[in-house]
């Protein structure tokens, strides 16, 4: 009896196995669709200009080419790795826009070839800070900037650090503040970069994304030159306050480098902004 007792335990381990062996099979045959939505979430740093912009605003066509009121120009991050600037600029682009940084916690490993390299080729080139409102202070991140390849001078090639302020591609969109806390975080980094630099930083950003989480505010376009983003024929309508738009990204699938920029006139103007 105590043979028989023994035999049927062990068989009845056997069965349990093969059910156990049945139940992980069938998850590992689930769909994607049935992953946890933090699959979804990007690595912290990976963000860059526009990343936001297909999906929230779509693509509405392209600007007609050869207007020779603006200047052709690119933006990248450590997305493009080395990228080729002698093709950027025999095609026509003359100004670059480089992500230094991210939040408090991440800096463009890619940052020195890129930001020199356009600057070796004859363009001129600046940099730009990905701003994470929901993890430090406005003057934090401003201070991080400046301290990791935001800074100005002037030379005559170096236009003024951009702020990108857009869609939140690690959570809630407007990264959980109210649009009056949204303005107050702005204004911090804005304010306390001018303090660093002298300068008044650019501000990216896209209309229904600072309608959302700003309320449309308009304080900001006295001083801050806008660079709009929107993939379409045309710029549309503009955040409140400003008459005018100084650059625009007008898609992500650009020749060599995919985000491409239109600034708002000559040469001249874009030497200009440099100067300050």
């Amino acid at each position: 009896m105590l043979v028989h007792r023994s035999g049927s335990a062990r068989g009845r381990r056997f069965a349990v196995t093969g059910i156990l062996l049945a139940a992980f099979s069938l998850v590992a045959t689930l769909p994607a669709a049935h992953a946890s939505p933090a699959a979804d979430i990007p690595p912290r740093g990976s963000a860059h200009m526009g990343m936001g912009v297909l999906e929230h605003d779509g693509r509405h066509g392209t600007p007609v080419p050869g207007d020779a009121t603006q200047t052709e120009g690119v933006d990248v991050s450590s997305h493009q790795g080395n990228v080729a600037w002698s093709t950027l600029w025999n095609s026509g682009v003359k100004w670059a826009y480089v992500k230094a940084t991210e939040g408090t916690y991440y800096t463009n490993p890619y940052f020195a070839q890129q930001y020199n390299g356009s600057y070796n080729v004859g363009m001129i080139r600046g940099a730009y800070h990905f701003a994470t409102p929901d993890t430090t202070s406005g003057a934090a991140q401003a201070n991080y900037f400046v301290d990791h390849g935001g800074g100005w001078s002037r030379d005559g090639r170096t236009l003024p650090g951009a702020l990108d302020i857009e869609w939140n591609p690690y959570g809630a969109t407007c990264y959980g503040k109210t649009q009056s806390q949204m303005v107050t975080w702005i204004r911090d980094f804005l304010n306390t970069y001018k303090a660093r630099t002298g300068r008044d930083a650019v501000i990216y950003t896209a209309t229904s994304w600072w309608t959302q989480c700003t309320g449309d505010y308009g304080g900001f376009a006295a001083n801050n030159p806008l660079w709009i983003a929107r993939y379409a024929s045309a710029v549309g309508t503009l955040p409140a306050g400003w008459g005018y738009y100084t650059m625009w990204q007008y898609t992500s699938s650009g020749p060599t480098v995919g985000d491409h920029n239109k600034f708002n006139g000559a040469l001249d103007r874009v030497r200009a902004l440099a100067n300050g």
